[in-house]
């Protein structure tokens, strides 16, 4: 992934050694041991509050929950088995 994304990489690793080495008092081992309703739930109410923010034409708030999904969405890939080498290629077949 290009530089700028290095801390996709980085939240993504971090989010897997969670997963695999659980850090008790960990918001990311919460969801993990909620499992997957927990965790596309959180996924959906950030992707409603993204859209919330934009529509109040407020781009702090967007910036805020643009990361808050990101991170959400980098436990679903995680819970999943997948990467951002994945997504990337995926977006690449779009192009």
């Amino acid at each position: 992934m290009s530089e700028k994304f290095n801390i996709l990489d980085e939240i993504f690793n971090v989010v897997t050694g969670r997963k695999a080495n659980p850090k008790e008092g960990s918001y990311t081992n919460y969801l993990f041991d909620k499992g997957i309703d927990k965790i596309c739930k959180k996924v959906g109410e950030e992707s409603a509050e993204v859209i919330i923010a934009a529509k109040n034409n407020a781009p702090d708030e967007i910036r805020y929950e643009i990361a808050d999904l990101l991170y959400h969405l980098t436990v679903l890939m995680v819970n999943q088995g997948l990467t951002w080498d994945e997504v990337m290629e995926e977006l690449k077949k779009r192009r």
